[in-house]
């Protein structure tokens, strides 16, 4: 009964962790107003570099008072360029300007603004605009929804007139430069937003003469601001390629130096352009519309330092390494991929040559220096991700040769944990590197995301800032390299432990990845956890051993979906503005507009199949695993046979991976960052397991182990001729349950020694596997007692006398050698 209800007790244990995981949400007060008027200021361009005493006095002073934070100005298009920024300022989602544009550049700045009563304004062409967001972009973006959501709102300056007017084109009041006396104009309407000009180019000089001009302006709407009013001042957009971050202030009742953050980021310190505009009616305490923008309303944090310039060094030195990561990741990548694929080829010779052959004719074994160099390469390729991750503590992109630099500290570090991989007690074992590279990368992959994961922002092997896709929590990269981490020392420790407790130790092992990737206080990723759930429910139904059946494929179904379906089911009872990716996505497809998530995920997914290298990788270590590793020569194959809990998390990983890439949008990324890890340790340890195929038991006493320990458990392990999990065991290919053929040894009880196996064939055992041993070599017979009272109480048949039997041989066999 207890075989039969541990399915379904650990399909519901994973089900309650995960669901737990993933509904449990840090409190998220409610934005309370704090301003009756709002003015927006925009300054294209401008970055926390080009803010200082001298130049910006004014700026500096108000950083000083107010709370501020670094900008992500992404948009529809990439640049960002400053039409598009005060574009997606109005429409508080990503939009663009339509019109053409050369590649990587920008449109013709001028902005057609008719002015045919002298109070408002009027855009001719919002039409096209609003039409070229709705049907030829992917976001359903409608240009115009702040200045819809609020009476009245004045736009000074032509950028700051595309993003306060209305979808048909009106702008309420408008004037094209700050007037002698602008408060009257300022307090006419609760929303105001002031274009301030740009800061453009590369020249120091240019752009600190462009700053103070536009400081000077920005003193003038502080001296005209209405009573009790919050001023937002933000760098709107970028001017070239490449982008940047830029400066975000905000100065009002409510808003004394602290970070600004919003949930759209979930860091302190950091904006996106599209949370301006909730940000202006959450302020102002008014509604949001009916179609929810995608930012979300900024709220000011604590832990900002006292000294201005210290705090603002750190939104500065975070623009400089998005800079340097953007120009560093795609070599690094790329580099990773071509290394790899180089060790898979030279790699297969050995593997072909690994095992030894019983005949005359066959091929020799590769020198032993030889071996042992390509195993080490093979940890030092596993671990290249983890010690890229890790490079960012140290500060690279600070230095004028950058790319060197990270390049240095990663060898560096492959080079420690490589060494520290070898002399681990244990790695002349099959699964000795493999349990200690799996462990290693998932300590530093969890460690980071419990602290907060701050190497993965603008991290080399992390997400960009810039790219305005995850501000915190895991990345693609670091979910694919954390999954396979974990579900591998799953498999490890499952291993270790006798086959009846190989699910709960996976269940142990991967509820915590589900919880770390899942909850909002850690991963912050509830598509990867429910890819995990799916993965980790498949390995825990085969890690004691046999075929993914139709049943157990069904548990672990059922255990992903129960996990999906609960956490949607949370996610919709929260508020609109508090839901998660889930719940926006299915209140999507219940408005009918989920079709353009639809659109968005595949186009993603494509563009993401076809220009990164993480492709390559998973492209090439899947043919390497189906076209080398699982052949009979490849070694695969057996050390699926003699460790099933290795197969079921190598199994379990490929499953979570793939699913996790399709769901998140990220094609094959997510398994090529998995595939970094996981194939250099399958083919190590397939080249382990050939290399022991041979092996021989060597008697110490009763029971030994092949590696000269004693070993007193007695028969039924996990082996080719063992009673558990092997080709030819009761646990292996056909089934935990299948009974033991003929030709393998009975199981006898614990210190017995049974039917010794066939001298013909010797099996081969799991050296590091002291739970279930194997013998390799026949062992010398049982020898009954000669006394009856000393007889196994077991061995009930009588014992019948008989007389030697007759053996005639003729003289040609006698003759015969």
């Amino acid at each position: 009964m207890l075989r039969r209800l541990a399915p379904a007790l650990l399909t519901v244990l994973v089900v309650a962790l995960g669901v737990t995981a993933l509904a449990a949400r840090p409190p998220q007060g409610v934005p309370q107003r704090t301003a009756d008027f709002v003015v927006l200021a925009g300054i294209a361009g401008l970055r926390w570099e080009d803010v200082d005493p001298q130049s910006t006095p004014t700026l500096w002073r108000m950083a000083q008072d107010g709370s501020i934070g670094s900008l992500s100005v992404r948009s529809a298009h990439r640049p960002t360029c400053p039409v598009d920024g005060w574009l997606t300022l109005g429409a508080g989602s990503f939009a663009a300007w339509n019109g053409s544009r050369s590649a990587g550049g920008c449109p013709p700045a001028g902005v057609a603004v008719e002015q045919p009563d002298g109070i408002g304004a009027n855009l001719p062409d919002q039409e096209s605009v609003v039409q070229y967001n709705q049907q030829r972009l992917p976001w359903g973006t409608m240009p115009g929804s702040l200045s819809e959501s609020v009476r009245c709102s004045v736009a000074v300056g032509p950028g700051a007139a595309v993003a306060a007017a209305r979808p048909f084109g009106r702008v309420d009041r408008y004037a094209a430069g700050l007037p002698a006396d602008p408060r009257a104009l300022l307090g006419s309407c609760v929303l105001s937003i002031v274009d301030l000009g740009m800061v453009d180019g590369t020249d120091p000089v240019a752009r600190a003469e462009a700053a103070r001009a536009a400081d000077a302006q920005l003193a003038r709407v502080l001296a005209a601001r209405p009573p009790r009013s919050l001023v937002l001042v933000a760098g709107i957009s970028d001017t070239a390629q490449p982008s940047r971050l830029h400066v975000a202030v905000a100065d009002g009742p409510g808003w004394e130096r602290g970070w600004l953050t919003s949930a759209s980021t979930g860091r302190d310190g950091y904006l996106q352009l599209v949370d301006l505009a909730p940000t202006a009616l959450a302020a102002l305490g008014r509604p949001m519309p009916d179609r929810l923008f995608l930012g979300r309303p900024a709220v000011s944090t604590g832990g900002r330092p006292a000294d201005l310039t210290e705090a603002i060094n750190a939104p500065a030195d975070a623009d400089r390494e998005a800079a340097a990561q953007r120009s560093v990741s795609g070599r690094f990548f790329t580099l990773l991929a071509g290394l790899q694929v180089l060790l898979a080829i030279a790699v297969l010779p050995l593997l072909r040559r690994a095992r030894p052959h019983a005949g005359p004719a066959g091929p020799t074994r590769a020198p032993a220096r030889v071996v042992a160099v390509v195993e080490l390469l093979l940890v030092a390729a596993a671990l290249t991700v983890p010690a890229a991750l890790l490079a960012d503590a140290v500060p690279w992109w600070r230095g004028e040769h950058s790319g060197w630099i990270f390049a240095g500290v990663t060898a560096l570090l492959v080079a420690a944990g490589t060494a520290a991989v070898r002399f681990v007690p244990g790695y002349a074992g099959t699964l000795g590197p493999f349990g200690a590279v799996a462990g290693l990368t998932t300590l530093v992959v969890g460690l980071d995301v419990l602290t907060g994961a701050r190497l993965q922002l603008n991290g080399v092997v992390g997400y960009s800032a810039l790219q305005g896709g995850r501000y915190s929590g895991l990345g693609t990269v670091g979910l694919g390299v954390f999954l396979a981490g974990a579900l591998l020392s799953g498999g490890w420790l499952a291993q270790r432990v006798h086959r009846t407790w190989r699910p709960a130790v996976m269940v142990a092992v991967g509820g915590l990845a589900v919880v770390v990737v899942g909850s909002p206080y850690l991963g912050a990723d509830p598509v990867g956890a429910i890819a995990l759930t799916a993965g980790l429910s498949v390995a825990a139904a085969i890690s004691a051993g046999g075929w993914l059946t139709i049943s157990r494929l069904a548990w672990a179904t059922m255990a992903a979906l129960a996990v999906g379906i609960g956490f949607a089911v949370v996610d919709l009872r929260r508020p609109a503005a508090e839901r998660g990716s889930l719940g926006r996505f299915l209140s999507a497809v219940g408005d009918g507009t989920g079709g353009f998530t639809v659109h968005r995920s595949s186009t993603a997914n494509f563009e993401t199949l076809v220009n990164s290298p993480l492709t390559v990788l998973a492209l090439a270590g899947g043919l390497l695993v189906w076209f080398a590793l699982l052949q009979p020569w490849g070694g695969l194959t057996r050390l699926f046979g003699i460790y099933p809990a290795v197969r079921a998390a190598l199994a379990g990983t490929a499953v979570a991976a793939v699913l996790g890439g399709v769901l998140d949008g990220a094609a094959l990324d997510i398994a090529g960052a998995a595939a970094a890890v996981v194939v250099p340790m399958a083919a190590l340890a397939s080249l382990r397991v050939l290399g022991h195929a041979a092996d021989r038991t060597r008697p110490v006493g009763g029971r030994t182990r092949d590696d000269g320990a004693a070993d007193d458990s007695g028969f039924g392990g996990d082996g080719p001729a063992g009673g558990g999990d092997g080709p030819t065991g009761g646990g292996g290919p056909l089934g935990a349950g299948h009974p033991r053929p003929i030709s393998g040894p009975p199981a006898g009880p614990p210190g017995k020694v049974g039917r010794p196996p066939n001298p013909a064939t010797p099996a081969e055992r799991a050296p590091d596997d002291p739970a279930e041993p194997m013998l390799d070599a026949p062992a010398a017979p049982a020898q009954r007692p000669a006394d009856p009272s000393e007889a196994d109480p077991s061995d009930t048949a009588p014992t019948v006398a008989r007389p030697p039997r007759q053996v005639t041989r003729s003289s040609t066999e006698i003759a015969a050698p």
